[in-house]
């Protein structure tokens, strides 16, 4: 029964060993996603010739940062043409410089933010297309990561029309009308019925009481007596 009891144990894992097995499995997931770049929920921004745009981009590190490089390059009909780039020394220290390649282009990042967005002035039609926001974290030996944003340059802003939601919200409300009407009458005629039938239980209860009366005064009448 010992050795039995002995060999159970044995096959029991330790609390040491499952915290040590946790803490691999925490720091393996961590560094699956060590740095991540981002470029918003909505990677795209349909804008109008002429105005200034903001191309946005953040990182995220769980393990920190060390002298991150980042770049924005601009693929101009297949040929990746570099914007923009820096090093950032460590968290939350601004990069000592920020080399421009191309005219309109402004850094507007900070790094107690996570943040090295570009802005992009007095736009064209040829700046239309796929721009890349690129990190590489030399803590995580040599892995590169980016994002993309894609730019759509229009001579004017599209009009939505709203005939359709005009008129769904037309029949909607028209629905709710409708309803709200024959709900107010159903309850006017279940008013109207009830005060009938109580008014009813009036006069049956009048009449009544007016037949038992003269029933009980014919019945008390005095017959006659005989001489």
């Amino acid at each position: 029964m010992e050795t039995q009891s002995r060999g159970r144990l044995r096959g029991v894992p330790s609390e040491r060993t499952v915290s040590s097995l946790l803490l691999t499995l925490i720091i393996g997931m961590c560094c699956v996603h060590a740095l991540e770049m981002s470029t918003g929920k909505v990677p795209f921004l349909e804008a109008v010739n002429g105005s200034t745009v903001l191309l946005p981009c953040t990182y995220a590190s769980c393990i920190g940062i060390t002298n991150l490089y980042f770049k924005w390059e601009f693929n101009d009909n297949g040929t990746m043409r570099k914007m923009a780039d820096s090093v950032i020394p460590t968290d939350n220290v601004e990069p000592n410089k920020v080399n421009i390649f191309r005219e309109r282009v402004e850094y507007v990042g900070s790094s107690k933010g996570n943040n090295i967005s570009i802005l992009l002035w007095n736009i064209t039609f040829e700046d239309a297309g796929i721009y890349t926001c690129f990190g590489k974290n030399p803590k995580e030996k040599g892995k590169n990561h980016s994002a993309i944003f894609t730019l759509y340059v229009v001579e004017e802003l599209r009009k939505v029309d709203n005939t359709l939601t005009i008129i769904i919200a037309s029949c909607v409300g028209g629905f709710i009308a409708l309803l709200m009407a024959f709900m107010l009458l159903k309850n006017l005629t279940l008013f109207v019925l009830a005060k009938i039938e109580e008014k009813n239980k009036e006069c049956l209860v009048t009449s009544s009481g007016i037949d038992n009366t003269e029933n009980g005064l014919s019945g008390s009448k005095s017959t006659p007596k005989k001489a």
